[in-house]
């Protein structure tokens, strides 16, 4: 306690040049914290999109089923297992069949994938209500739902016919008038951009493919079982492994940004270290001389680093906890062109501080700052009192 004291009077009586470190600690802490945050809230922010709109609790998928290769689409689908059939008519399951087809709109066609699912299931945050209805007779519109990015790139709206065109199981070119039900604003651009959505049971039907389809998707939470007749399933994880990838990435590249501002910050305090000892050789000397153990001075100097470090966290509570409490329920506004990136972020960045974030970064800041100041005054161990009250080092 002796100790604490007087290196709390030195500190106070350092002033001004106590709290510039202070302050550079604190700054270099909050923007730790703060890259952080962000880049957290945009990993749970994708995932939770993503997990809503398109994997739920992971997905079958048909053994020719790839969803980086296009051309597997075509031949991608068939019967469900007799248990992911049961799973699908209990609700713990949805079937979606996906069939290629071209769009004919505004004088303009377009590539896309008609995708079907049930227009009564709850698993996906999908408005899929608008499909229900009996499969159209020849002569009638089809509802379809499609996305604000389909909508915007192929000029539709609520309630515009569009012509759709579509080979059948036998390789049959068939076409079909279809109504836009619904536009449907949502971040995850895979469930948007050239799809158009209608009942599964309307598509089987125009497709000629009863009973089948191309993938399932659980519900959050359901457990799994052994691969059904080449159905391989993918779980949340393996689904979102690019998207975790990309955000170690960044994080990897926010490193040389964080190791420049610590490097600021541990270079001030180890000048302050080195000119303290420098300033104050007679006060070591004397302290030894009345019989301190260099080692009790060497705790001296290094408590007086490390409280540095205390203070900062400290000053970084005082202004920083209102501050990004604020970023988080504010978030950060992106701009038009950040849409066109493909991230499942929407409109606002919302950072999340995890206690585990802040602990953790509070930690390695104040073991860094300990370090950093014990460095110098090993000094101090060579050190004669003789020399010192001279003010020399050896």
């Amino acid at each position: 306690m002796t100790l604490l004291k007087l290196a709390w009077r030195n500190l106070a009586g350092a002033g001004l040049r106590t709290a510039l470190n202070v302050a550079v600690l604190s700054l270099s802490f909050l923007a730790i914290v703060g890259t952080l945050g962000l880049l957290e809230g945009f990993n749970r922010q994708t995932s939770r999109a993503m997990i809503e709109a398109e994997f739920g609790g992971g997905q079958y998928w048909h053994p020719g089923f790839d969803p980086f290769d296009p051309l597997t689409r075509q031949d991608a689908h068939g019967p469900l297992p007799d248990r992911l059939s049961g799973l699908v008519r209990s609700g713990a399951a949805a079937a979606i069949l996906e069939v290629p087809a071209t769009l004919y709109a505004a004088g303009r066609l377009r590539s896309i994938v008609i995708k079907g699912i049930d227009p009564s299931q709850r698993l996906l945050a999908l408005p899929t209500g608008v499909l229900a209805g009996p499969t159209p007779d020849a002569g009638e519109e089809i509802p379809v739902l499609v996305g604000s990015r389909m909508a915007k790139a192929a000029g539709l709206k609520p309630g515009d016919t569009v012509t759709l065109q579509w080979k059948d199981a036998s390789g049959t070119i068939d076409a079909r008038e279809a109504r836009v039900a619904e536009v449907m604003r949502t971040p995850v651009q895979s469930v948007d951009v050239n799809q158009v959505w209608m009942s599964i049971e309307t598509l089987r039907s125009l497709a000629t493919m009863p009973g089948q389809a191309t993938l399932a998707v659980l519900a959050p939470g359901a457990a799994p079982g052994a691969p059904d007749k080449g159905w391989r399933f993918q779980s949340p994880d393996e689904l979102l492994a690019d998207v975790r990838a990309l955000i170690r990435s960044k994080a990897v590249g926010s490193g040389v940004v964080y190791l420049l501002l610590l490097f600021l910050a541990m270079l001030a305090i180890f000048d302050t270290q080195v000119l303290s000892l420098f300033r104050r050789r007679k006060e070591i000397g004397t302290l030894i001389a009345l019989g301190m153990t260099r080692g009790r001075v060497i705790r001296l100097f290094t408590l007086e680093g490390a409280l540095h470090g205390v203070l900062a966290v400290a000053a970084a509570a005082a202004y920083g906890v209102p501050l990004l409490w604020w970023f988080s329920r504010v978030g950060w506004t992106l701009s038009a062109a950040a849409d066109d990136y493909g991230f499942a972020i929407g409109d606002t960045l919302y950072p999340y501080y995890s206690p585990r974030l802040i602990v953790g970064t509070v930690l390695f800041l104040l073991a860094l700052t300990t370090i950093v100041s014990y460095a110098p005054t090993r000094r101090i161990a060579s050190l004669e009192p003789t020399d010192a009250l001279r003010g020399r080092f050896a």
